[in-house]
């Protein structure tokens, strides 16, 4: 029983620490502008390796590019993305009206690290 107690006291803990440290840093079109390499996803333990070049204009708009595809690479045009309340929102393209959303966990001069919505995390690096 104790053993239970302290595991919930630590995951406590860290989930607090996560969110103030994420709370007191904003995401901004200011800091987010520029190119960022996606350096990996994770989701359950599995990280995928990734190449692609997220670039953010200050004019709302982001192009990703170098996609891994079949043995390739491929672009995809520009979409629309906003930052409201500390989230991303990313609009996918060719589906008018969605969005793919994602909480900031945490944001460097050089690093970026997101949560999507379905628990995936996304690790970038400052190009």
């Amino acid at each position: 029983m104790n053993k239970i107690i302290a595991a919930i006291v630590l995951l406590s803990t860290l989930l607090i620490s996560n969110n103030v440290y994420a709370e007191g840093t904003e995401l901004t079109k200011e800091n987010i502008q520029g190119s960022w390499r996606l350096d990996y996803t994770e989701k359950s333990g599995n990280t995928n390796k990734r190449e692609d070049t997220w670039t953010f204009k200050n004019n709302g708009m982001l192009t990703i590019t170098h996609i891994p595809r079949e043995g390739g690479f491929y672009d995809q045009s520009p979409v629309k993305y906003e930052i409201n309340d500390n989230k991303l929102k990313v609009s996918i393209l060719g589906r008018a009206g969605k969005f793919d959303k994602f909480s900031l966990i945490n944001i460097s001069e050089k690093i970026m690290v997101l949560k999507a919505r379905f628990g995936d995390i996304y690790r970038f690096i400052k190009k």
